[in-house]
């Protein structure tokens, strides 16, 4: 495995990769600069700002930077709800504990309707208050010093990673973004011309693009923050995704039937085609396209002639967004890339977390501990960082591994490496191969690793707590490496006793609403078509993180869903452009068609319009090709239902 490595990565050190010890390094020149600062600025807590760099740990400059601004503002936010909750219940423990428990799940509730470093700002939000006010539970008065100092400590650690960054010329993340937009609009296009070539296109290659596109989402934001032309990069990169979303959603139609062409038209696509796949012989006929001067024009004919050009159209609008991302111009069009929030789904999550925090205070206040409010102070952190996983079991339980592992990281640097040394440049040097071995996981693709470094880097720094001069006191090694295994080990059984929310009610929770919206007659929501078909892409990439891959009845289910609303909406563009004549008639009456599911209608007024247009691409055209797709996506669907049925 490592000759394999060390074959794709050229330049390599020991089968690790420069780039991951580069990052390595990174993080432990910015933990030794923010302990410095923290130091010279005698701040009451340096441990903050080494954790803070822990945290702000990414590979790219753009990502570091945007997960630190989001990280300040929820530290701010934080620091308000505590000095608020603790203002107004500092006389009654109980209560104080209460608010907190409600604060916390209002905060999860909120990380559930978001995502990326959004999501990471909102539950911060949550857990700052445990961490600020729960830590003074009794010396409230002693709140608003112990905010300041935090937020303080937090802004020295993102300072230090910043200049770190700057100085060491850390990595941008648009080049790769670009090359991972160009290499998926490869593979559309290959996933098209199946079609074309009269060949079955696998059925897994659809949700495999949906959920690798809409998983960029989240990066793109950060693009805006690496240099001055970051904001048109992240707005063409932000068009290229929704656009590509609409070019797959293309692809797809033309996969669903054989495609019928007159001559004139088929000689006409062909010199579009070709290009799209250069490695095909460019004298090959597609075997999908009827041939024959005989044959006359009629609704496959001209429907197949509809889906080609819409995906040709799509397939020209990425080209040219990847061009501007590339020349670093302003899209043709500023798009929006809405994600789908179940709302349900969210609310169930925000209040089991609620309820396990009501589970760990009522613990530790029967315990009675003098150093229980830290402890439930690292059980919040755990609980609400879990919350934003795919499995937030599996992270406790790499939790529970990782904190032994980190205290007994810290026991050796404390007690055998520094013994007692009271010299920055040593703590500097003693620091520096935990920190770049614990980076090392964390930059590591294996989630295990990943997460075992993540743990370790932030564990080693609080069970350190480095200070000047440094306690090497025992008890308080003990003590706090103890309430921290509390912590994930009392948030492990809370999860038994109050389990997360399932991945099988998950994807029925999807599939559900799916269902409901079809059933609305306004699927636009205010959004242009691509926007809310990006939205839909989005459920269908949740469907695939809760383990829908597995589920193939759930998952085609789930995706004629998508091609029904994605149709449905294409087709009420086009009516609306019919909004003014004399086909407003026609266009109520397919309206009502479509919200009825009556596909006879819908294909006679498509009838009626292929009749009266002047010429295939008018809009008379293009609205008949549209309600005849609609139509066969109705009956899909209906062949799906009696198939659910039967069995």
């Amino acid at each position: 495995m490592i000759a394999t490595a060390a074959q794709r990565e050229p330049f390599s050190v020991v089968g690790i990769s420069v780039s991951s010890w580069t990052f390595a390094i990174r993080v432990w020149l910015a933990t030794i600069l923010a302990l410095f600062a923290s130091f010279w600025l005698q701040l009451e807590a340096p441990t903050s700002a080494a954790v803070t760099v822990a945290i702000l740990a990414e590979p790219t400059r753009g990502q570091a930077l945007d997960k630190a601004g989001f990280r300040l503002m929820a530290t701010i936010l934080g620091v308000i709800a505590s000095i608020a909750i603790t203002g107004l219940f500092s006389q009654s423990r109980d209560l104080m504990l209460t608010a907190c428990s409600v604060w916390l799940g209002l905060c999860v509730f909120a990380a559930k309707l978001l995502d990326g470093h959004r999501a990471y700002a909102a539950v911060l939000s949550g857990y700052t208050v445990a961490i600020v006010a729960i830590q003074q539970i009794d010396n409230p008065q002693n709140v608003f010093d112990a905010g300041v100092e935090r937020g303080a400590a937090i802004a020295v650690g993102i300072m230090s990673i910043a200049v770190v960054n700057a100085l060491m010329s850390a990595p941008d993340r648009h080049p790769r973004l670009a090359a991972q937009l160009a290499a998926i609009h490869r593979r559309v296009r290959q996933y098209a011309s199946a079609s074309f070539h009269g060949e079955t296109s696998n059925p897994a290659t659809f949700p495999a693009l949906v959920r690798e596109i809409v998983e960029l989402r989240p990066e793109i934001g950060s693009v805006a923050l690496e240099s001055s032309s970051g904001p048109v990069r992240s707005a063409a990169a932000r068009s290229a995704v929704v656009r590509l979303v609409a070019e797959l959603q293309a692809a797809r139609t033309l996969n669903t039937a054989p495609i019928h062409l007159d001559v004139a038209t088929r000689d006409q696509t062909n010199a579009k085609v070709d290009p799209i796949d250069s490695s095909r012989s460019k004298t090959r006929m597609p075997v999908g396209l009827v041939s024959g001067q005989r044959r006359a024009p009629g609704v496959p004919t001209e429907t197949s002639a509809w889906k080609i050009r819409e995906f040709l159209r799509q397939d020209e609008s990425v080209r040219q967004d990847l061009l501007a991302l590339r020349s670093i111009k302003w899209p043709s069009r500023l798009w929006r890339a809405p994600i789908y929030r179940s709302y349900r789904t969210a609310a169930e999550t925000g209040l089991r977390a609620a309820l396990w925090f009501a589970i760990a205070s009522t613990f530790f206040v029967w315990a009675g501990w003098s150093a229980a409010s830290a402890s439930l102070s690292s059980f919040t952190q755990f609980a609400a960082l879990a919350i934003i996983t795919p499995n937030p079991r599996g992270f406790t339980a790499i939790a529970l591994i990782g904190i032994p592992i980190a205290a007994v990281s810290a026991g050796i640097l404390e007690f055998i490496v520094l013994n007692g040394a009271d010299g920055f440049s040593v703590l500097a040097i003693a620091l520096a191969p935990f920190t770049i071995c614990a980076a090392l996981l964390t930059a590591s693709q294996n989630p295990l690793w990943s997460g075992l470094g993540r743990i370790n880097l932030v564990g080693i720094a609080t069970i350190l707590a480095p200070s000047n001069p440094q306690s090497y006191n025992p008890q308080t090694f003990l003590f706090t490496s103890l309430f921290l295994f509390t912590a994930a080990a009392v948030l492990l059984a809370a999860q038994m006793l109050i389990p997360p929310v399932s991945d099988d009610k998950q994807r029925m929770r999807l599939l559900t609403e799916a269902r409901g919206e079809l059933g609305r007659p306004d699927l636009t929501n205010g959004e242009a078509p691509e926007e809310a078909m990006f939205r839909d892409a989005s459920r269908i990439g949740q469907f695939l993180s809760a383990g829908g891959a597995q589920d193939s009845r759930a998952l085609a289910e789930m995706l004629s869903c998508f091609d029904q609303s994605a149709m449905v909406r294409l087709c009420d563009s086009k009516l609306i452009q019919l909004s003014d004549g004399p086909f407003v008639p026609l266009a109520a009456q397919a309206r009502a068609a479509i919200v009825t599911r009556d596909t006879a209608t819908l294909r006679t007024v498509a009838s009626v319009l292929r009749e009266k247009a002047p010429h295939r691409d008018s809009i008379e055209a293009e609205t008949a090709a549209c309600l005849v797709l609609t139509s066969d996506a109705f009956d899909q669907d209906s062949g799906l239902e009696s198939s659910r049925e039967a069995t």
